[in-house]
């Protein structure tokens, strides 16, 4: 731990922020598997709301510093190619 205050009070940010970071990228993980799933399961309309929650999960991880924009366009065009695909 660190001895002074400064270096102490970035520290519990810096470890606020890896719990926030770690749970909404476990979020957007279990919801890209459980799309995955649903489209390995030939359902369309789960499949179509399942795609939809995961794009609104990357871009939210997006906008809160998660991932890089590029990236997350790659992942959702992933995710779409899958979809029609299925479709």
């Amino acid at each position: 731990m660190a001895y002074s205050k400064t270096p102490a009070k970035r520290a519990r940010n810096a470890e606020k922020r890896r719990i926030s970071n770690k749970a909404r990228n476990s979020e957007m993980k279990t919801a890209i598997k459980k799309f995955e799933t649903s489209v390995l399961g030939d359902d369309v309309d789960t499949a179509r709301e399942q795609l939809i929650h995961a794009s609104s999960l990357i871009d939210k991880s997006v906008s809160k510093g998660g991932l890089h924009k590029n990236t997350a366009a790659r992942k959702k065009s992933s995710l779409a190619k899958k979809f029609n695909a299925m479709v």
